[in-house]
């Protein structure tokens, strides 16, 4: 099975990352999308995260009508802060019959040189990558690889910083969010603060 890994924090999960994860499982050639919550980012805060299981709870939420789409918390259990090369690795040899994939933005993309042991992701693993708008400039070398597959998504210029400020200044975001991530937010009164 070609098992299509999408990380994030996913806080919270918001129509654009169902819009992605959907289209790459609809029109890529992958069987599955892992949605992988990510515990902590190395490039993040952490102090600006909801619980780990609250944003699992979401993405369950948001996941549970899409039967190619399912949410992990496989990092949960890997020590933290945890870099991608090593939750590879571990999938591989908790599911040695599955092939596993990234699916990436194209802003991560041009920075993917940077990240810890890149060059064996790209050994052993294909990466799926969605455009995005970004002022970086292109990784020509790595944009044709062949492990690199530009895949024609929408461009879904949504962000959770922006749900997490409008909620805490009072707009309504509703329609930005799936309904049971937001009756989920709006009940535990998640980012008014």
């Amino acid at each position: 099975m070609k098992i299509g890994l999408y990380f994030g924090t996913y806080n919270p999960i918001h129509v654009g990352h169902l819009i992605i994860a959907n289209h790459m499982a609809e029109f890529a050639d992958l069987d599955q999308i892992w949605m992988v919550v990510t515990p902590h980012n190395p490039l993040k805060k952490k102090a600006t995260l909801l619980d780990d299981h609250q944003r699992l709870q979401m993405v369950f939420l948001a996941t549970e009508e899409y039967p190619k789409i399912k949410p992990s918390d496989i990092e949960f259990k890997l020590p933290q802060p945890n870099y991608t090369v090593i939750t590879l690795a571990h999938l591989q040899e908790k599911y040695p019959n599955h092939e596993f994939s990234l699916i990436m933005g194209e802003d991560n993309l041009k920075t993917f040189h940077k990240w810890k042991n890149y060059e064996v992701i790209l050994d052993n693993h294909d990466i799926y990558v969605y455009p995005r708008i970004s002022d970086e400039p292109e990784n020509i070398e790595l944009k044709s690889h062949p492990k690199i597959h530009i895949i024609d998504a929408p461009i879904v210029e949504i962000s959770s910083t922006f749900i997490r400020n409008s909620i805490k200044e009072g707009k309504n975001i509703q329609p930005l969010l799936p309904p049971k991530v937001w009756e989920y937010i709006d009940h535990n009164n998640f980012y008014k603060k």
